[in-house]
């Protein structure tokens, strides 16, 4: 089976660069790359162009769902390979993603997983990557979603489904959407953990809750709501609904500590069930990482429950909004 492996790029920087060469150091080649520069502003199609590859120039930015698409119409192979322009593969990556096809003819995609060698070496990067890493290394192979990151389809099966929603126009859910749409179709996707790839990204505070909270809590809880269900995988299994509980009541009884003492022994366990519950996290970190980098982890995943949480009541609040806009027009009309 032909493989099309399709990279959109948006000011691409040294990452992309180191993207390319892994790409051009696969054992064996992809059938074709298509680079599909997402707004002519800056020098990623030029060196892609230097490298040999085939580039696609978009003149404005429209967002990788966008980008995607448009070389996904170029695309000959038989098997459209999407990886992300800071994401380093190894040489045996396109080996074993067509292994895969050729052996599982009942699957119609795959999705990879982050490895344990993340690129950039500051904390918030190796954090959050690991903890990536671990999400998909724990989920069920049987997958729920598509990963646009390092995820493969088949192209008849691309275009049955309608393609990614151009109407994420920021690096979104528009993989996850496009996933849901795959599972109410009948399609399997398979989660391959062999299949690992390197995240080169630089992640700093603000990048990091801006795109963790408005680019991915926010639209999948739309998401979620738009469909009415919540598939109990990856970031939403139970173990995570739980301590997302768990991190308001502890809140909610340090505020009320103040006027009522016993509320900190609430508090308290409240931080003890959430230390039990995800001892596996905490864990693997401390295999990976040692214990202050673990220490480290705790306020951070914490903080991440919170603004989970937030999220679903956000979105709730806000669809429920809607819904209530949409039955006064009806009623009124």
């Amino acid at each position: 089976m032909t493989i099309s492996l399709i990279v959109p790029v948006y000011k691409g920087g040294k990452e992309f660069y180191q993207a390319l060469e892994s790409i051009s150091s696969s054992l064996p080649k992809a059938d074709e790359v298509i680079i599909v520069a997402d707004g002519d502003n800056d020098e990623s199609y030029q060196l892609a162009q230097k490298l040999g590859f085939q580039v696609i120039r978009l003149p404005q930015r429209k967002g990788p769902a966008y980008a995607r698409n448009q070389g996904a119409k170029q695309a000959q192979g038989d098997i459209l390979f999407f990886v992300d322009a800071d994401v380093q593969i190894y040489p045996d990556t396109i080996t074993k993603v067509q292994s895969f096809f050729q052996e599982n003819p009942d699957f119609v995609a795959l999705i990879g997983s982050y490895d344990l060698a993340p690129g950039s070496s500051n904390f918030l990067s190796q954090y959050k990557n690991l903890f990536h890493h671990y999400t998909h290394q724990n989920a069920c192979e049987e997958a729920s979603t598509f990963w646009g990151a390092c995820g493969a389809i088949k192209k008849e099966i691309f275009w049955e489904a309608g393609g990614f929603d151009h109407n994420y126009q920021h690096p979104c859910i528009e993989d996850i959407e496009l996933g849901y749409r795959l599972k109410e179709k009948g399609y399997r996707i398979k989660l391959c953990k062999n299949i690992q790839v390197k995240h080169l990204k630089r992640w700093g505070i603000v990048s990091l809750i801006k795109a963790d909270f408005f680019y991915r809590a926010m639209p999948w809880m739309a998401l979620i709501l738009s469909k009415g269900y919540i598939v109990n995988d990856l970031n939403l299994n139970w173990t995570n609904r739980a301590s997302v509980i768990l991190v308001y009541f502890m809140m909610i009884n340090s505020l009320v500590a103040y006027w009522w003492s016993d509320a900190y022994w609430l508090m308290e366990m409240s931080a003890i069930a959430l230390l039990a519950l995800n001892r596996q996290v905490y864990h693997f970190f401390y295999q990976q990482r040692g214990l202050c980098f673990t220490l480290k982890v705790i306020p951070w995943h914490w903080l991440y429950l919170w603004y989970c949480g937030l999220a679903f009541l956000l979105g709730w609040l806000r669809f429920y909004y809607s819904q209530l806009k949409n039955a006064q027009s009806i009623k009124e009309s």
